[in-house]
């Protein structure tokens, strides 16, 4: 029982048991990017203060530099993942494919780069 039927079996369709890892790491990176936009959100909200040099300070020391690092890097992971999906699922020709997965790899390590750059050179003073 559960094998589905004798078609299914004789051209092995059916389940292709890779999904799950992908949709874990969705959930995941959702999960991170809750706690670390919950924790800047609320250590912004604490700030009252909402001038540059403030926010500038804030992010100076190490606890919100790291977490907005960890809030880029996850943020953008989880883009990719959820836009990974949408390109696999809409994009039928393996040539377009290929180029529009090329283009999202380029474009969300670019973003991702820049976002931990930015962070870098606030907690880093420069």
């Amino acid at each position: 029982m559960g094998n589905g039927t004798e078609l299914g079996r004789v051209r092995a369709l059916g389940s292709a048991h890779s999904g799950a890892h992908h949709w874990l790491l969705q959930r995941y990176t959702a999960i991170g990017n809750m706690f670390a936009g919950l924790f800047l959100l609320f250590g912004l909200l604490a700030k009252g203060d909402y001038s540059f040099a403030s926010i500038h300070g804030w992010l100076h020391s190490p606890l919100p530099a790291l977490m907005a690092g960890l809030f880029v890097l996850s943020t953008f992971w989880h883009a990719r993942l959820g836009l990974q999906v949408l390109a696999e699922d809409y994009v039928t020709d393996n040539s377009n494919k290929f180029a529009v997965m090329a283009a999202l790899n380029l474009l969300t390590f670019a973003g991702a780069a820049f976002g931990l750059l930015s962070v870098a050179r606030i907690a880093l003073g420069a």
